[in-house]
């Protein structure tokens, strides 16, 4: 009983320090039948009777991999019963599985186990699910996390507890050791089964365990420990960074449906450490599957948006995410580019007034006299423009952008391409395609509303009447029709 004691208080003290449960908490216990999960369901249920309150489920999963699988769920229901818990059995034909979804025997298993899990926990109310996962696991996650070049967060291994789908899935036993829990069955007198496929080396993880960390105990005897250690401080550094991420992701990011915006001039200012974690959680924000944002991805982004030049890129992030550099701004969308508008409308005195939908807009032309209009300064990136209505030749065309299209600015001698008018005035890709072009009916483009107008029909001395054109969006011209 010593020993129930001391890991009763281990276990007290570990979720204290990390919030793990309360008084009067309904806690499913995932017990397949191993020493780990059966030390977990006596060490729980020793609390719940004679330390806190807490109501408890045993659930157990019969994976279908092998025969004597019929007499573990029995054994672990018989555990229940002689505890006075309630018992939940899911059973699965997981090899079946493996051949139906493609997934790996580990994957497909891990997959229903915490499906059935999780939906027990609903069931019941339940504001957790408890696993047996322990200090051994944790160095072999971490080592495995390192060997396969993970970050941080990859090497703070199995969290204390995380939550999914609502439900607190809690790890009480990270800061004790398989033998341990072993000692205990045997000293209180505990039945456990012994799973054979933990032997088989051919699973990753067994590996690990039988091969690789007793080789690097040849050169540290204490490298559980040291992994163990690992652990500890980079998950609490971990916790502390994603919160300072979080941070500037709040005051950096601009976020809308399906897209989040950020200036390169405030990316910059953070520290790198902190630049990464920040496009890793707007990529994860924008992706319910962040399994393809892997480091170089990532560095990419970063680098892309730290360099002077290239001003214009774009980057396919995988999973339909993209990352589109336009200029000043950094640009992340989970939709697909926008393809290039076509419309075409007249526009003329009978018909002063036409909706653009495509792009959300209004244009409309009035014609003035001379001495009722006053010039009001430069038009250029105004959404007005005036020109010599005796000069202009109507009806007009409003159309979209096509290859090649020029106009002949005022001031300059000679025609210039307005793709390199918008690349000069820096108008991301992305907001070309809502910019109309107006023509005249020769077919000259005499207006590129807010960016530029064209040297015909300028207003002069001798001009006897104005033609007004503006261009405004939709709602607010509508506003102006339908006053309040």
């Amino acid at each position: 009983m010593e020993q129930m004691n001391e890991l009763v208080e281990s276990v007290l003290e570990s979720a204290a320090e990390h919030g793990l449960w309360s008084p009067h908490d309904t806690i499913v216990v995932a017990v397949s039948g191993g020493p780990d999960s059966v030390a977990l369901l006596h060490i729980l249920h020793e609390i719940s009777l004679n330390r806190m309150p807490l109501t408890l489920i045993c659930a157990h999963v019969n994976h279908g991999f092998r025969p004597e699988s019929v007499d573990e769920a029995e054994s672990v229901r018989a555990m229940a019963g002689r505890l006075g818990l309630p018992f939940e059995l899911a059973e699965f034909d997981i090899p079946s599985l493996v051949k139906e979804s493609g997934l790996g025997p580990e994957g497909a298993a891990r997959e229903k186990r915490y499906q059935f899990l999780i939906d027990t926990a609903h069931r019941y109310a339940a504001r957790s699910v408890a696993l047996a996962h322990h200090a051994d696991d944790q160095a072999e996650t971490v080592l495995m996390r390192l060997l396969r070049g993970s970050g941080p967060s990859g090497l703070a291994g199995m969290r204390w507890k995380r939550t999914e789908k609502k439900v607190e899935l809690i790890r009480p036993f990270l800061r004790i050791n398989k033998t341990a829990l072993v000692s205990l069955c045997r000293q209180e007198g505990l039945p456990y089964a012994e799973d054979a496929s933990n032997l088989m080396t051919e699973y990753r993880r067994n590996a690990v365990r039988l091969n690789l960390i007793p080789a690097l105990e040849a050169y540290n005897p204490q490298v559980r420990q040291s992994l163990l250690q690992l652990s500890e401080i980079v998950q609490a550094e971990d916790e502390y960074m994603e919160a300072a991420a979080e941070k500037y992701f709040n005051e950096l990011v601009l976020v809308e449906p399906g897209k989040c915006t950020m200036q390169r001039a405030l990316f910059t200012g953070i520290p790198s450490a902190l630049q990464r974690r920040l496009i890793k959680l707007i990529l994860n924000y924008l992706s319910a599957d962040s399994s393809s944002l892997d480091f170089p991805k990532i560095e990419a982004v970063r680098r892309g948006t730290l360099q002077d030049y290239p001003t214009v890129w774009s980057l396919n992030m995988g999973g339909s995410l993209i990352c589109m550099r336009q200029y000043d701004t950094i640009v992340f969308s989970s939709k697909p580019p926008q393809q290039q508008l076509s419309y075409t409308y007249r526009l003329s005195l009978t018909n002063p007034r036409i909706e653009i939908k495509e792009i959300g807009k209004v244009l409309m032309m009035s014609v003035l006299e001379r001495e009722n209009f006053t010039v009001l300064g430069e038009d250029s990136g105004k959404m007005l423009a005036w020109f010599d209505s005796g000069e202009l030749v109507l009806p007009l065309t409003i159309r979209s952008r096509l290859p090649g299209d020029t106009i002949r600015v005022m001031g300059l001698n000679g025609s210039k391409k307005v793709k390199d008018i918008y690349i000069d005035d820096k108008i991301p890709s992305s907001e070309r395609a809502a910019i109309p072009l107006v023509c005249d009916d020769l077919g000259n483009i005499v207006w590129i509303p807010g960016v530029r107008r064209s040297m015909h029909a300028a207003v002069g001395r001798h001009t006897a009447s104005v033609l007004l054109l503006s261009l405004e969006d939709m709602e607010k011209s509508e506003e102006a029709l339908w006053p309040k």
